[in-house]
Order: structure tokens, then sequence, then C-alpha cells
């Protein structure tokens, strides 16, 4: 069983005579359980806050003059939260050990004890209640330690997940700003008729018809796609050069002068188409 802590408060050290001999006749431990850990002489109120704090039982003794009542008060309103609890009791008039009556102060000593006693079962149903609650606090405080911990391990969960994802989302990214390079790159898709204009200002566009035979006969097809008006192709170098061959062509393949005879017409075709072949051979080998 717990020992209980009384410590005594005196105003003097004769007081502090007269409780000791008052205390050699109570058998406080087998009794009350309790101990009177010291007798503290002082009015100073800070020596006597260091003195009584943590105690279990304080009991202020202090004349029973209009004096002590005050020192009493005022030492029950400054200790009264340094301590479990505070009794205050009541030294009769004067401190010689030759002729106060050392029963009568070992008698209000025990009914000091038992008055405290009293007090503290009146609080014991205030104790339980605030018993229960702490024990209710203390089940809760614990499910919430366990969610705390799981919520702690969801959220490193989450954590690792988003890494994992923002590494992720990094690498499209990239991927994504590639691709959009190698787009543009590939996004090279122009007007004929824009094309000509820019690289021959000047000269009538040719048919539709000459740039798509001219990329048959130097084997482009899949990297140059003509159709619709419009000329494609993987780089845009291509174009250009396509459509230089082609000029260089129609330059070559234009006649001069009067047209030859009309008996020699499909010779002179297969000559200029003989010549158109071989600059379009000549060409590709340069491509």
């Amino acid at each position: 069983m717990t020992i209980v802590d009384v410590r005594i408060l005196v105003e003097g050290a004769s007081d502090v005579e007269v409780v000791s001999k008052a205390l050699q006749g109570l058998a406080l431990g087998s009794e009350y359980n309790i101990t009177i850990s010291s007798i503290i002489p002082t009015t100073n109120l800070e020596i006597a806050k260091s003195a009584a704090a943590g105690a279990d039982l304080l009991i202020i003794a202090t004349d029973a003059d209009r004096v002590g009542r005050e020192l009493a008060d005022r030492l029950f309103r400054e200790l009264s939260e340094l301590v479990g609890h505070v009794e205050r009791m009541k030294i009769p008039l004067g401190h010689d050990l030759e002729h106060i009556d050392v029963e009568l102060v070992r008698k209000e000593l025990k009914n000091t004890l038992v008055r405290a006693g009293l007090k503290s079962l009146q609080l014991l149903p205030e104790y339980m209640a605030l018993r229960n609650q702490l024990l209710d606090l203390k089940g809760k405080y614990d499910m919430l330690e366990q969610e705390k911990h799981s919520l702690e391990s969801q959220l490193q969960e989450i954590e690792q997940k988003y890494e994992e994802l923002r590494q992720e989302y990094q690498r499209l990214k990239e991927e994504n700003e590639n691709l959009k390079i190698l787009l543009d790159k590939r996004s090279n898709l122009v007007k004929i008729e824009e094309a000509w204009k820019q690289i021959f200002p000047g000269e009538d566009v040719p048919n539709e018809e000459i740039i798509g035979k001219a990329v048959e006969r130097l084997g482009l097809q899949g990297r140059v796609i003509v159709g619709q008006g419009y000329i494609y192709a993987e780089e845009e170098r291509l174009i250009e050069e396509l459509l230089k061959i082609v000029y260089l062509t129609m330059t070559i393949a234009k006649p001069e002068g009067r047209e030859p005879p009309e008996e020699r017409a499909d010779e002179s075709e297969r000559i200029e188409e003989t010549k158109e072949t071989e600059v379009f051979h000549e060409k590709i080998e340069e491509l």
C-alpha cells in the first residue's frame, strides 16, 4: 500500500518542538498509513513553496490568533496548487512545552488528519469519474496511435507510389518532347506552288503529275508523297532537291528553236526521255 507523504508547516522553531512532541503519541504509520516527512518552520512564502511542493498532504499549523489565521489563509491560497491536499490546523496559544497542553495539540493534529481523510472520501466519486475519463481517453489515445501508425504506413506507400509516378511522368514527358521534335521534323508538308515559287520565283509551276513521276523515277516512294496540291517529305531538304531536279529536267527537256519534223517526233521523245532518266539517276545518287 502506498505511504501518504504528509508535511507540516509551522511558524517557528518552538512550534516544531510542540508538534514533534505531539506526534510521539500517534502511531500514524499503522493507523493511517502515513508518514510525516518534514516539519517546516517558516513564514516565507518562497521557502514554503519549495519545501511543500509534491506533498500528498500539507498541514498548515499556525497559532489560533488573528496573525496566525491571516498567515494560514495566505499560505493556503498560494500552496493549494503545489500539493495534493491542504488542511489547516490551529495550535493553542503559548509555545512553552512546560505550559502548553501537548495532548490538546495531539488531538488537534489527529482531527486534522481525519478531516483530510474525510474530505478525500468526498472527492473519491469525482476522482473515480476522472479516472474513468482518463481510461477512456487512454483507450482513444491507443486507437489514435494505432491509426497514426497505419496512416504513416499508408503515407509511406503513397510517397513511394508518388515517386514512381513522378519518375514515370518525367520519362513520358521526355519521350513526348522527343516525339514532338521528331514530329516537327517529319511534318514537312507544304503546298507545291508555295515551295516552287520560293525556289524558282517567276517560273511556271509544273504539273503535279510531273513531280509525282519524278518521285517514282528517283525511287523516293514512301519518303516523298505528292497529291492534292501538296508535297510531303521525311526531310525538308528532299523537297528542295526534288524540285530542283524537276526544274533541271524541265529545262533540259525544253526544246530550243523550231519544232522537229513530225516523222522524227517519236525518236526525239525517246532521246529526251533517255536524258531525263539519266539526270534522275544522277540526282538520286546525290541524294
